[in-house]
């Protein structure tokens, strides 16, 4: 794969920190974003990407990566659309400005961001952009309102884009992960070698984009082989 250059939002920990771990191993150039300074710092220094404290529900602070993409690398060739969180309830006990919220960023801010960034994928006619969905919005599930809801959109947003960008040689690839052991939701600790690792999603992601630019895959949903394995 030629070098590239990477916009990762969510970046410093989890998923994102993961992909930017793999694009940087790869030699590609990368700017990532995310909100906790402590965090982004000690991701920079380990892989010498350049991060960014920034919260994609904010238009000034998407303005301000977009910007920072421009003058550190010349532009953008990828966007991995990473950043997002996950508030749950049962219907009848939903917090409505909650759910609200949420959507700024795994919604509105995935939006804004990839409104910013397409004009410059447009201009070079290639580029990709992957959005990461969640297998909770193929199915839905108990207490899956709010954020099973974000990620069925997410799902519907990717499948426009593909239609709207394929002309344009950008390719939209929407990833639905399976449970990941992160610190996503606050859940530390999940240490069982057989369910998946956020590395694995990186590597699906870098797999997706090294495939023939001919080749478009448009969704990916990705689970443990056999999560229920006890070593």
């Amino acid at each position: 794969m030629q070098t590239l250059r990477f916009l990762v939002t969510g970046g410093s920990q989890g998923i994102g920190s993961a992909i930017v771990e793999l694009a940087r191993a790869g030699g590609h150039q990368v700017v990532f974003t995310g909100r906790n300074e402590s965090l982004i710092e000690k991701l920079a220094q380990k892989t010498g990407a350049h991060g960014l404290c920034a919260d994609v529900s904010s238009g000034d602070d998407n303005a301000r990566t977009v910007e920072a993409c421009r003058q550190r690398m010349g532009g953008v060739d990828v966007l991995v659309n990473n950043a997002g969180y996950a508030y749950r309830a049962e219907i009848g006990d939903l917090d409505v400005e909650a759910m609200k919220k949420m959507f700024d960023t795994n919604v509105f801010g995935l939006v804004d961001i990839t409104n910013r960034v397409v004009p410059l994928l447009k201009s070079q006619q290639r580029g990709d952009i992957v959005n990461i969905a969640s297998t909770s919005g193929m199915k839905g599930g108990a207490t899956g309102t709010p954020y099973g809801a974000s990620k069925w959109a997410v799902r519907g947003i990717s499948q426009c884009w593909q239609a709207e960008l394929r002309p344009h040689g950008i390719r939209v690839t929407c990833v639905c992960p399976s449970e990941v052991q992160t610190n996503f939701g606050g859940k530390a600790g999940r240490n069982n070698p057989n369910k998946l690792h956020a590395g694995d999603i990186a590597a699906t992601i870098m797999a997706a984009l090294a495939m023939p630019r001919r080749v478009l895959w448009p969704e990916l949903a990705v689970f443990a082989n056999n999560p229920w394995k006890e070593d």
